[in-house]
């Protein structure tokens, strides 16, 4: 119960800094949501939980195959200004690109 508590205020405290700076500091709080702060420690403590080393690999390479696919969600915001898409547009429109991803991940991943 202890470990679970844990991995909540963590995950919590990186959400809740990342949200305040990102009023402050857009560019500083994009850099760091960008980094594989969560990947590093998810995969830690997936390993120090079920010591499977094998299966953590397979996690790991799973993420790596997941970041074009991921990358996709922040495209109709790249794209916003020259379509004129709003931040609900863009947000809708990433959000079914990452649909669509997922799929072609779970095919690559097999």
């Amino acid at each position: 119960m202890i470990i679970f508590l844990a991995k909540i205020l963590v995950s919590v405290s990186v959400i809740v800094f990342c949200s305040w700076i990102s009023g402050k500091h857009p560019v500083l709080a994009g850099f760091i949501v960008a980094l594989p702060l969560t990947s590093m420690l998810v995969l830690l403590v997936s390993q120090l939980e079920w010591q499977d080393s094998a299966n953590t690999i397979n996690f790991a390479k799973s993420i790596l195959f997941a970041l074009p696919v991921t990358v996709a969600f922040f495209l109709p915001f790249l794209f916003a200004d020259k379509f004129g898409l709003s931040f609900w547009h863009s947000y809708f429109l990433g959000f079914l690109l990452l649909i669509v991803g997922y799929f072609v991940h779970s095919k690559v991943m097999g």
